[in-house]
């Protein structure tokens, strides 16, 4: 399989409108996977709001975002969120693919990159993930990047009305590690 050469950007406002089409286009692939929202949650102006907002975590270091383009078309998205500090050192590793970018090897680059970044960068410690057991390709794109299952956690996230179990998995920042004191 030849891995696509995606651009890969920080999503500022810019994208808003890329993002909005981004979601639209892909709204009955997510279903399964991500939580119910209101119609406008994907207009042009709801996405210009939190990319502001977004635009404020990542200054004050509690987020990164990140899209991989195609042109100037979203087709992946990344994001660390959570991110905290002393003493846990760690963030919440989330990501998608546009349906046409499934199984090329698009959300695996830029997943690789959010890592980089997170453990280069943002000198994180730990990065966790969470996946619906039903999501097979979560699990195989995290176990290929060295995320390990921590465990299940019941009724995680409400899912499309529902409570859905996530299993939880976690990659640890291997030069973090070697920095602990002896």
């Amino acid at each position: 399989m030849t891995v696509p050469l995606i651009q890969i950007e920080f999503a500022g406002v810019t994208y808003a409108r890329a993002l909005s089409d981004y979601y639209e286009r892909n709204a009955d692939r997510f279903a399964p996977w991500h939580p119910q929202v209101s119609p406008s949650h994907h207009s042009v102006q709801s996405w210009l709001r939190r990319l502001e907002y977004r635009a404020q975590e990542v200054n004050e270091g509690q987020a990164a975002h990140f899209v991989g383009l195609d042109g100037d078309r979203v087709i992946a998205t990344c994001s660390i969120t959570a991110i905290t500090y002393d003493p846990a050192n760690s963030g919440l590793l989330g990501y998608s693919v546009d349906r046409d970018f499934e199984g090329t090897g698009t959300m695996s680059t830029l997943v690789i990159h959010a890592v980089r970044y997170a453990f280069d960068n943002l000198r994180l410690q730990r990065l966790r993930a969470s996946y619906m057991p039903a999501n097979v390709r979560s699990a195989r794109l995290l176990a290929r990047l060295g995320f390990v299952q921590d465990g299940i956690a019941r009724r995680h996230l409400c899912i499309n009305g529902r409570w859905e179990d996530h299993v939880l998995a976690s990659c640890l920042n291997a030069s973090a590690i070697a920095r602990e004191p002896a």
